[in-house]
């Protein structure tokens, strides 16, 4: 089957509430992606300055990562969810306030974007890591294939939403419509169940944090699998200069940006939607190192290209490329991380995930100020290829690695 299986939700009634409240938190987070870095650069006129705003974000994911892990680990990992987007609504909130000024500032920017961060480092962990306990190991693959359609499809829409939003009611709008898709989530999070750590939870404390680390360590398999999606997301995802890239080198506007920000995720929704053929490959590994290695070749394309629709195009074969690297990912992260050390893993790997593109933003920005935005793009492109064919050097036992056959757990208990 060719379509994307959709067996957890019609069978799991707690990955359904999941799966909805998820699309909610994400529709406001793309609407974020798009109206923030412009606000910045409308005010600044600088690559550089969106480039910060990345850096301002990474900081408190870091910080926050691995407190969110060990807290995944330890209390009810419902509440998390729960909790978490009333915060990010309230960060919304500050954001039109500031967008309603006669002379919106800058600071305001940074600062709750670098909340909405910390946010995500929170209730990213317990997200992932409820996931195994809710559809069991068979359905895992077709639950994190949803969950990729899911989010492709917030981010195919939303960051074009978020574009003609701005051109059309301006960015307070905008930010209002954030504050109201933050509030939906949180109706949607209160239907979870509340599932129990198999393997008891642990206190969060230091000793807890260090534990995880200390797996990891040992780990080269997932280590591996977060170094393939560093080294994308750093040097092949120039985000940041998206706004450069519409205004500037295809001669469009806001709209025309929010495109740029839509393809991606317009390419990794049609990869998902058509990902029903995950379950029949054995080699992951190679099937990740495949994938990077078009992503960072499409990003080298867009580079180049001075037609919009080449691209678009472009933006969206690296999208696709993409959400089979990221479902090859979290099904080889999850399966080998034991229940009881899920959350704290899931921490790191998000740090990974979320971390690097605001990592990618410096980069992008900094290059971009020292040469040109072209070879910025196009520099980043080639770097991400030679950086999996170099992580698939390092770990050749991921390049091999196959699932175990090991019997279904099965659902959890509604």
């Amino acid at each position: 089957m060719a379509v994307v299986d959709v067996t957890p939700l019609r069978e799991v009634p707690g990955f359904r509430w999941l799966f909805f409240g998820f699309f909610f938190v994400q529709a406001g987070r793309q609407l974020t992606v798009v109206a923030v870095p412009y606000q910045v650069f409308e005010i600044t006129g600088s690559t550089l300055a969106v480039g910060l705003l990345g850096l301002a974000q990474l900081i408190p994911l870091l910080l926050l990562s691995v407190l969110g892990g060990a807290m995944a680990d330890a209390i009810d990992r419902r509440k998390i969810l729960v909790l978490s987007p009333i915060v990010l609504a309230l960060t919304s909130a500050g954001l039109m306030w500031n967008a309603l000024l006669d002379t919106p500032l800058v600071w305001p920017l940074f600062v709750l974007s670098a909340l909405n961060a910390g946010v995500s480092a929170v209730d990213g962990p317990a997200r992932q890591a409820m996931v195994p306990g809710l559809v069991g190991r068979a359905l895992l693959p077709s639950a994190l294939a949803l969950s990729q359609t899911l989010t492709n499809v917030a981010k195919a829409a939303f960051p074009a939403l978020g574009g003609l939003l701005i051109a059309i009611a301006g960015l307070p709008a905008t930010f209002a419509a954030e504050t109201a898709f933050f509030l939906i989530a949180t109706v949607f999070m209160r239907g979870l169940p509340v599932i129990s750590v198999k393997g008891g939870g642990r206190r969060i404390e230091m000793s807890s944090i260090i534990e995880g680390f200390k797996y990891l360590k040992n780990m080269r398999l997932i280590q591996a699998a977060m170094l393939m999606d560093l080294n994308a997301m750093v040097f092949g995802m120039p985000t940041a200069l998206f706004p450069a890239m519409g205004t500037g080198v295809f001669g469009g506007d806001a709209f025309t940006v929010g495109l740029l920000y839509a393809a991606p995720g317009a390419g990794a929704l049609l990869g998902a939607l058509t990902s029903g053929w995950v379950t029949s490959i054995r080699r992951q590994g190679r099937a990740v190192v495949l994938a990077v290695v078009g992503w960072g070749i499409a990003i080298a394309v867009f580079g180049f290209s001075s037609s919009l629709v080449l691209g678009l195009s472009m933006l969206a074969l690296a999208g696709a490329a993409d959400v089979v690297s990221a479902i090859f990912r979290g099904t080889i992260i999850q399966l080998t991380t034991p229940d009881e050390l899920r959350g704290r893993v899931s921490s790191m790997h998000m740090a990974v995930v979320a971390g690097g593109p605001r990592l990618g933003d410096l980069e992008a920005g900094v290059v971009a100020a020292l040469t040109s935005v072209r070879i910025s793009v196009i520099s980043g492109g080639l770097a991400c290829v030679l950086g999996a064919l170099g992580v698939a050097k390092w770990a050749p036992a991921f390049v091999r690695y196959q699932p175990v056959a090991e019997s279904d757990e099965g659902p959890a208990e509604e």
